[in-house]
């Protein structure tokens, strides 16, 4: 082989490399390095769960997954035979209570008035008594027939007999009027305090019975007939079929002039159909979100948002989960 053919096949090969190699740059080129052309969001709903203040057993599930149900429909029944006691015992304590409160406001029994009026009337006649005792024995000490002595102790004995008056009067006084006002008072608090228990128990046996508050579909049931669930634990999940809404994680690039109020159409690939959706919110994900250096040197990044968007007119058959796709 010549000089000059072996040139020639060194220069087939270079030219041949060279345009291998600006072929897969090329195909590089527009592919790997193409953005995309549509932003892909996700439909979903509003969700509450149905819970219990107070553990118990669950007794009945009254719904199944899938169901429809309205607000005031009962969705479980607990058993909680601790809360029945806790009733009784309220209930107890609120009878003792009334009837101490009923006590104080008749105030003493009758025999106990009549009683009291006896030992009245007795002192007064001691007293009686005393005093004519007393003025008898003074006229004879005028005369000098008794001494001194004998005088003052009939003395003595009137202002003792004054005593026991004013103590038996006292205490008809006390068997007429009944109990202290603050007595009263103590046992009206208590009663009232005996009540409040008892709301606060019948507040738990509702808890028992689980109703809906809101119209919606029942999206998972967690536990099972029998077992037990304790304070707070999550009974079912229901879906706010009403309150839906598309979420799209959106690249600050791709934002254009998109923002709160704004109007878009996304493409439902669930129904091939477009959707007329507007944005009610709008926020940064944080630096924990998906981001891309704009250099490879990464002089700024560009941040994600999550964009969130209502259907402007109804769109039967939205379901939470479907895609929903925005083409740029």
């Amino acid at each position: 082989m010549s000089a000059k053919s072996q040139h020639n096949n060194i220069l087939l090969a270079i030219l041949g490399f060279i345009a291998v190699v600006a072929v897969v740059a090329t195909i590089g080129y527009f592919t790997l390095d193409q953005e995309e052309d549509f932003i892909q969001g996700e439909v979903e709903v509003t969700e509450y769960r149905v819970s219990s203040k107070v553990p118990g057993r669950i007794l009945e599930l009254r719904v199944k997954e899938g169901d429809f149900v309205h607000a005031g429909d009962t969705l479980a029944i607990l058993d909680a035979p601790e809360v029945n006691a806790k009733k009784t015992q309220a209930e107890s304590a609120r009878n003792a209570a009334a009837a101490l409160n009923e006590m104080a406001d008749n105030g003493a029994r009758e025999e106990t008035i009549r009683a009291a009026y006896q030992l009245l009337q007795q002192a007064k006649a001691a007293n009686d008594i005393a005093n004519k005792t007393f003025m008898r024995i003074s006229n004879l000490y005028k005369e000098g027939v008794v001494t001194a002595q004998r005088r003052d102790e009939a003395q003595a004995a009137v202002q003792a007999t004054d005593a026991q008056v004013k103590a038996a009067q006292s205490q008809y006084d006390m068997a007429c009027n009944g109990s202290r006002q603050e007595e009263k008072k103590a046992t009206s608090a208590q009663v009232a305090q005996a009540r409040g228990a008892i709301q606060e128990v019948n507040s738990y046996l509702r808890e028992t019975i689980q109703t809906a508050q809101m119209d919606g579909e029942v999206t998972a049931i967690y536990p099972k007939i029998g077992e037990l669930v304790g304070t707070g634990s999550p009974i079912m999940s229901i879906a706010v079929m009403t309150d839906m809404w598309g979420t799209f994680n959106v690249r600050e690039d791709k934002l254009n002039s998109l923002k709160v109020g704004d109007e878009f159409t996304a493409f439902s690939p669930a129904f091939k159909k477009d959707i007329r959706m507007k944005v009610f919110f709008m926020k940064d994900l944080g630096s924990y979100s998906v981001w891309k250096a704009t250099k490879s040197t990464g002089q700024y990044d560009l941040k994600t948002f999550e964009v969130k968007a209502r259907p402007v007119e109804k769109f039967e058959g939205l379901r939470p989960g479907m895609s929903l796709i925005i083409k740029n």
